[in-house]
């Protein structure tokens, strides 16, 4: 059996992401599709995760991508979250999660009042509501109830100090069904569209390799990992996941990673990737490093897990990431003419690392298109929600 060490582990993930050095900007959507999709649910965040992975990119730049050329879409992915992927990959992932197995949902529908033919329903009327047009939330829960009556406005699932109405109950059902994706946001309101007509032709493939394809992906981009990293991350039962292992099994290779066995791809577990030297990154909330990177206790040493983990959660606070693993914390505080990135770090730096954070503090102002301000000292870590 192959063995490695923790430190080539974390050189070869973030080789993988692109931490160590950036795509060239005209990789922008290989940047995406390497990383298995950038965690979009708070675009600010997403912007910033893309953009440390491709050089010079700004936020202009990441907008035109999806709104302007296309190039980019956002969508519900993995977990149920809102990513972005690259267009031409929407279909791979509509399928793949389309075939996770799911457990029988009839007891949560009957407490939000509905039936699973209802969902049905609501799922038609989204895709009708949404043909040829691009409508914000509240359009769309409009037009929803006028073709399946107003039973779909009634507020029945607690969200956030309020209540969602019945109808967007139905939205991840009609994103898994290729029905629905995000079109550009209208001020502060998000849209949705139609994938098919918003990107163009739309095939999907069979969804038992498209799961396969997606295994692939996740082994590449966070390996050496195991089927329950890849069922925690997906968010699909580990019997599952542990089948899709047995049948790439010809394709994988168990190595040992300082008494942790894993399973890489065969045909990179040969790749050389020596530990990452004085290399300290800022990553945002809910970057797709720390979300997909096993084992936990590995990534975030004990000294930072109550700071780094919400109830062991990870990404609800953004992190300093030294040579792979997490050695602090930071927060953006932003001004009219600048913004300042406190960052509390466990050690004292070397020169060469205190230069990376002074860099990706500036990288930082560079995406977000304003100027950048570093400061050490203790950070009032507030998770997001």
């Amino acid at each position: 059996m192959r063995t490695l060490t923790w430190g080539e582990v974390w050189g070869r993930r973030l080789a993988r992401h692109a931490l160590l050095a950036p795509l060239p900007r005209e990789r922008l959507e290989d940047a995406v599709r390497a990383v298995c999709g950038i965690h979009a649910q708070v675009m600010p965040a997403a912007m910033l995760s893309l953009g440390m992975r491709v050089e010079g990119v700004t936020i202009r730049d990441i907008r035109a991508a999806l709104w302007e050329r296309r190039a980019l879409v956002k969508a519900h992915g993995p977990r149920g979250t809102v990513h972005l992927f690259a267009a031409d990959d929407l279909p791979l992932w509509v399928a793949a999660l389309r075939a996770i197995p799911r457990p029988d949902d009839t007891r949560r529908l009957a407490s939000l009042g509905l039936e699973p033919a209802q969902v049905t329903a609501l799922v038609a009327a989204i895709s009708d509501a949404l043909d040829g047009r691009q409508l914000t939330r509240d359009m769309l829960g409009d037009e929803v109830a006028r073709r399946v009556g107003d039973w779909a406005l009634d507020p029945v699932s607690p969200a956030f100090g309020g209540r969602w109405p019945r109808w967007q109950m139905a939205i991840g059902a009609a994103a898994s069904s290729g029905l629905l994706c995000f079109g550009p946001d209208q001020g502060t309101r998000v849209t949705f569209v139609r994938p098919d007509q918003w990107l163009g032709a739309w095939s999907e493939p069979d969804g038992a390799a498209a799961l396969r394809e997606v295994f692939r992906r996740y082994l590449a981009a966070y390996g050496p990992a195991t089927p329950r990293d890849f069922a925690q991350w997906l968010a699909m039962p580990l019997s599952a996941a542990t089948a899709i292992a047995r049948e790439l099994a010809g394709e994988l290779e168990e190595v040992d990673v300082e008494g942790h066995h894993a399973w890489l791809l065969a045909n990179a577990a040969a790749t050389s990737w020596p530990p990452p030297r004085n290399v300290v990154r800022l990553l945002p909330h809910f970057d797709c490093y720390g979300i997909g990177c096993h084992p936990r206790e590995r990534l975030v040493p004990a000294a930072w897990a109550e700071r780094a983990l919400t109830r062991g959660a990870i990404g609800n606070v953004p992190l300093v990431i030294r040579d792979g693993v997490v050695a602090g914390i930071w927060r953006q505080h932003r001004s009219r003419r600048q913004i300042e990135i406190q960052v509390e770090i466990s050690d004292s730096l070397a020169a060469a690392e205190r230069d990376e954070l002074a860099a990706a503090a500036t990288r930082i102002g560079e995406i977000l298109e304003t100027k950048a301000m570093l400061s050490l000292s203790e950070v009032d870590a507030r998770p997001h929600l």
